[in-house]
């Protein structure tokens, strides 16, 4: 079954490839029929997760050995990997997009590569699929070949490469020290002289892939960039690939923990949670706040693994908390990415289309009877006690609800955009609309599964608590009040750009038109020293060349020399010389 459910995916690739080469009407009714139907690929996979009993399964003649194992991590990631790319493939065919056949081929390896990563059981197997997942991705990121697509794919391409260098450094670390099974890596590295480079390149390596800032740049740039399907699947399942990482190589639950590193995770974290929020609201493309509103729902996930960080007794719950989260936000994120070319081209009227928007907003805010309601919980009940630098601070769990306030900010104004967005609707297959809308009210029930299968050491939510809803309801209602009266200071000062904002303010990845500045202000400090440098070697050679040398004595002598008469005489003399020293030394006598 994993062969099939890995295989089929390579094969539909390689038909679209084929059919593009041959060209012809006939090829090309192949490759319109694989485009329609090509979600169909991920079905196997869904099986062979399902069917799996748990054991190694090993492929000893590939590469240096490789092998993927289902556990409590990879089966719920895996599952809704399957679930957001059969709901991304099924828009690829009525998406604005150009070349959906190329698309389609290239969701379909990402599918292959992020599978992997979530059910890897060694680190060979694991590089190899995230090097592959990360790689292919430039490809859904340009695939417009627009000129923003081209700066992103660029960005995105840089930070991957400084990514993967760092991952693979610290793997390299790793297996040295004899950590070969992922099972066996959290205690190998917790035990390894090396093991503060090791967190450092495993923070930065996955990092990248995770959106943690500062080096999140690329996701602003790369959602507005690429086509609605690439960024659900970049937001929905490749940022949790950084997320398992984390999970995979950090010495989570081992004793006595990582205080200083845990204090720096949750530093980074909060700093993504918090700062995601002002910049996302000065943007008015609606899949750049979607893309700042994925950074501050990772700094969700990245405060989890700090508190696992610090406190190894509660790693557990951190651990089945970031999954569950992971799956909330992936079957909540992707749909509302979807949601965006569902108003601009699906034929479903305006309100068909909003309504499970707003169901998916509120969901992803972490409102009542909710997915996002679910994952939340689970996740300030698994943080416990613990505060941030120490017990005089502030509680990580008092920390948490603030994000939901800063989620519900940013869906708003994403709501006010995306209302303004024209459409373009045109006839499209109701049983993709019917697919999304369902996935967009009732992730709830997946999420809660998933829940269930970590209850201990996760704590459920009770439904019926007043305390409960409470507790999940104050953010969001303030985060929507707050909401409404910017709204209405918003109408009567029109022409405020803060309140107006037409996302010049701040572009959208931020920070990065300054790094952009210094690369090229360093580039042009090279340029001048090079050139510095090419004169001074050049003045150096005119004077080597300007002085006097023994050169033309030396060749008069090899003229001279160069007889055979001339030669001989040279050849006694020296042997006469030879003679002579041995004579006085006493080597005859």
């Amino acid at each position: 079954m994993w062969a099939f459910a890995v295989t089929l995916p390579l094969v539909l690739s390689v038909v679209i490839a084929a059919t593009g080469l041959w060209g012809g009407d006939r090829s090309a009714r192949v490759r319109g029929l694989v485009v329609r139907g090509g979600w169909v690929a991920v079905l196997p996979a869904a099986a062979a997760l399902l069917l799996d009993d748990g054991a190694v399964h090993d492929v000893p003649w590939m590469l240096l050995g490789t092998a993927i194992r289902v556990d409590a991590i990879g089966l719920p990631l895996g599952l809704m990997a399957v679930a957001v790319y059969g709901l991304a493939l099924a828009f690829v065919v009525r998406s604005k997009t150009g070349r959906p056949h190329v698309l389609m081929a290239f969701l379909l390896l990402c599918f292959v590569g992020n599978l992997g990563v979530f059910v890897a059981a060694n680190v060979v197997t694991f590089y190899l699929a995230f090097a592959a997942m990360s790689f292919l991705g430039y490809a859904i990121v340009v695939h417009d070949r627009t000129d923003s697509a081209r700066r992103a794919g660029a960005i995105y391409l840089v930070l991957t490469v400084f990514g993967e260098s760092a991952v693979l450094a610290a793997l390299m670390f790793i297996t040295a020290d004899g950590g070969w099974m992922l099972a066996d890596v959290p205690a190998v590295v917790a035990a390894s002289e090396s093991r503060d480079l090791i967190i450092l390149l495993l923070l930065i390596g996955f990092g990248v892939k995770a959106g943690t800032v500062p080096l999140h740049v690329w996701l602003p740039l790369a959602h507005p960039a690429a086509p609605s399907p690439a960024s659900a699947v970049l937001s929905g399942v490749m940022l949790k690939a950084g997320i398992v990482g984390w999970l995979r190589f950090l010495p989570l639950g081992e004793a006595p923990g990582e205080p200083v590193w845990g204090s720096i995770f949750l530093g980074v974290a909060i700093a993504g949670g918090l700062l995601a929020v002002p910049v996302g609201l000065l943007q008015d493309n609606p899949k750049v706040i979607l893309a700042y509103s994925s950074i501050g729902q990772m700094g969700f996930l990245t405060m989890l693994v700090g508190v696992a960080l610090l406190a190894p007794t509660l790693a557990p719950a951190c651990i089945a908390a970031t999954v569950v989260y992971s799956v909330a936000h992936g079957l909540i994120k992707a749909p509302l990415f979807l949601g965006v070319q569902a108003w601009d081209s699906e034929r479903l009227r305006r309100w068909a289309v909003a309504v499970p928007l707003a169901a998916a907003s509120l969901a992803l805010a972490g409102a009542p009877f909710t997915a996002g309601f679910v994952a939340k919980y689970t996740a300030k009940e698994a943080v416990g006690a613990v505060a941030l630098f120490g017990p005089l601070a502030v509680p990580v769990a008092d920390i948490l609800p603030w994000t939901a306030v800063g989620s519900t900010l940013l869906l708003a104004r994403f709501a006010v955009v995306m209302w303004r967005r024209p459409r373009e609707p045109r006839a499209t297959a109701w049983s993709r609309d019917i697919a999304w809308a369902l996935l967009c009210l009732g992730a709830v029930v997946p999420v809660t599964i998933a829940a269930s299968a970590f209850a201990p050491p996760l704590t459920l939510p009770v439904w019926t608590d007043p305390a409960t809803l409470w507790s999940q309801s104050w953010p969001v209602l303030l985060g929507l009040a707050a909401a409404g009266g910017t709204a209405l200071l918003a109408a009567r000062r029109r022409r405020s750009r803060l309140l107006h904002p037409r996302g010049d303010i701040v572009p959208p990845g931020d920070i990065v038109t300054a790094e952009e500045r210094a690369a090229r202000s360093i580039l042009r400090l090279g340029s001048r020293g090079a050139r510095a440098v090419g004169a001074a070697t050049a003045k150096v050679r005119a004077a080597v060349v300007a002085t006097p040398t023994p050169a033309p004595i030396v060749e008069r002598a090899q003229r001279r020399l160069g007889g055979w008469a001339a030669s001989g005489v040279a050849v006694l003399l020296l042997l006469a010389v030879a003679l002579a020293l041995a004579a006085v030394s006493g080597g005859w006598w």
